[in-house]
């Protein structure tokens, strides 16, 4: 008898209330007895909310890996769209199956014995793929059309200030403002638009004070109150479709930190603001202290200190090995009014952190580093053309 391993995949959370993998499950099982393979309870792996149309699953992975290390002589799939609805991803797979000499099985698709089978084999993966993209795009024009009913739903949940209360029979799901929370927010306003403070002295003044944020067991960040005086919600119009998912343009701090790599090459990219569908919410803010916020914000991007006015060869490349934050580049003036520059590690401001320093990173000569590193360059480029020519 054969060992096999017993795969499957559902990708909605929907799919995993119903159980739906469990009933994938007791299928193959059957299945692995009629076809005389033996399953041990520890070779049957379930990747539950994922989607089809990526190879990084847990489980999928640890198949693959069973299949390289020739542990199993089988892999027990129900069909051929829950290995992958990308066809070229399945062509991918059962080849890289094959050459392990693992068998690959679908309960609902007939083993590819002779030439008409693998080519009805290819032609449903196929069909997932287009599938997954007219499920996709139903979707989104079904969210988009809701939207433009008004229909709160849509934005799934709501931000700091609202409850989102679930829709139930007979009523609509709506914004209900949470009146302690929404203090914060106009207090937040406040000192932006009217008493001209950062959001960074912001941020600090919320967790001396100890007010809580949202979940009640994290500190607040910049990000935070950058985000909140953004949001038209807080004026009473609430946005779908702000974003789309775009081809990545530059390489984030968490890329950094990780070597520059990531399984996906997409990221979050905002729309233009005139795309936005505007739902209507309760207000927070009236509308003129929030076009006020939303003009300083542009005011402040354009002549903010940060706005780099010479840019030097490693400027935003850099991550603290010991903290994970981004180095900037700071100055210190001699007694000549000569400036001298350095790259100075985030995480080892104690201001930032309410006067607790995050590492003990010491500042590096922005002159000093900036050599080092362009003679390494030039070198490496040298080497690399000596090679070329020989």
């Amino acid at each position: 008898m054969k060992t096999a391993a017993i795969y499957t995949r559902v990708s909605s959370d929907q799919q995993r209330e119903n159980k739906t993998i469990n009933s994938q499950v007791e299928e193959l099982l059957h299945f692995a007895e009629e076809q005389g393979c033996i399953v041990p309870d520890e070779y049957i792996f379930k990747d539950e909310g994922y989607s089809g149309a990526v190879l990084v699953r847990p489980g999928l992975g640890k198949v693959r890996d069973l299949s390289a290390e020739g542990q199993i002589q089988a892999v027990l799939i129900y069909s051929p769209d829950r290995l992958s609805r990308n066809y070229a991803y399945q062509v991918v797979l059962m080849d890289e199956f094959s050459a392990c000499g693992t068998e690959v099985l679908f309960v609902n698709s007939p083993k590819a014995d002779t030439p008409e089978q693998a080519l009805l084999l290819q032609f449903q993966g196929v069909i997932a793929e287009y599938e997954r993209a007219i499920i996709k795009e139903r979707s989104r024009r079904g969210k988009r059309s809701k939207a433009k009913s008004g229909v709160v739903s849509v934005l799934c949940g709501a931000p700091y200030g609202y409850n989102y209360i679930r829709k139930a029979e007979g009523m609509a799901a709506y914004y209900e403002i949470n009146e302690e929370q929404a203090l914060i927010v106009k207090e937040v306003y406040r000192m932006y638009a009217e008493e001209f403070i950062s959001i960074g002295a912001i941020t600090r003044e919320l967790n001396t004070k100890k007010i809580p944020t949202r979940k009640r067991i994290s500190k607040w960040e910049r990000s935070t109150e950058w985000g909140i005086l953004r949001n038209p919600a807080y004026c009473g119009k609430a946005c779908y479709g702000k974003t789309e998912i775009t081809e990545r343009q530059r390489i984030t701090k968490s890329l950094r930190a990780r070597k520059g790599h990531s399984p996906r090459n997409s990221c979050n990219s905002e729309k233009p603001r005139e795309e936005w569908i505007e739902i209507s919410v309760p207000a927070i803010v009236s509308q003129s202290i929030f076009d006020v916020v939303q003009e300083r914000l542009k005011s402040n991007k354009i002549h903010s200190q940060r706005n780099t006015k010479v840019e030097t060869l490693l400027q935003g490349m850099m991550v603290c090995s010991e903290c994970g934050y981004s180095l900037y580049r700071c100055y210190t003036e001699t007694s000549a009014k000569n400036r001298i520059y350095y790259y100075r590690c985030f995480g080892s401001d104690a201001y930032r952190f309410e006067g607790e320093r995050k590492c003990n990173c010491k500042p590096v000569r922005q002159d000093y580093l900036d050599n080092v590193i362009w003679h390494e360059i030039v070198s490496s480029h040298l080497i690399l053309g000596q090679s070329f020519h020989s």
